[in-house]
């Protein structure tokens, strides 16, 4: 993945891969969440499983994860690509996207929007045929905004934690 760069409000914004340094800030984006925050440290003690998490999805192809950059080179925007092979959908390959965040000070200049663009397009240039995602049911702004950029609501989403 090259670079890219989105012209909006109180930018401009680089889109990148993330790298091992920018762990840290992501961790941050994750725990300014109203519904993560008690599960997510920013501790620099605390980073080593994050860390390690890094090196997995960055080792594996199947997986991106990118990073928005403000003109002062602040970490503001996040989310992970996942490339899912399978067979259903006459063997369709989805794009799985995940861990969307972008900084409360820059939310509402269009740097989300422009984020799912780009992934919906790195997904079309891997062969994806489908786009999911999933939000918590408590997310109604979240909701909307995915609404927005044409995405419906399709299936009811089930998790079990171990």
């Amino acid at each position: 993945m090259t670079e890219t760069v989105f012209d909006l409000p109180g930018g401009p914004f680089t889109l990148r891969p993330a790298a091992s340094t920018d762990v840290a800030a992501i961790v941050s984006l994750l725990a300014d969440d109203q519904l993560r925050s008690a599960e997510e440290s920013v501790a620099p003690e605390d980073l080593a499983p994050y860390l390690a998490a890094f090196t997995a999805i960055d080792g594996d192809p199947a997986h991106l994860l990118v990073v928005a950059e403000d003109p002062a080179g602040r970490v503001v925007g996040t989310q992970q690509l996942t490339v899912l092979p399978g067979l259903a959908r006459s063997g369709a390959t989805r794009l799985q996207i995940e861990a969307v965040r972008v900084s409360a000070d820059v939310r509402g200049n269009g740097l989300g929007g422009e984020m799912i663009a780009w992934a919906v397009e790195y997904g079309r240039s891997r062969g994806c045929r489908l786009v999911q995602l999933t939000s918590d049911a408590s997310r109604l702004d979240a909701h909307r905004f995915y609404e927005r950029l044409g995405f419906t609501s399709s299936h009811v989403g089930f998790k079990l934690l171990l």
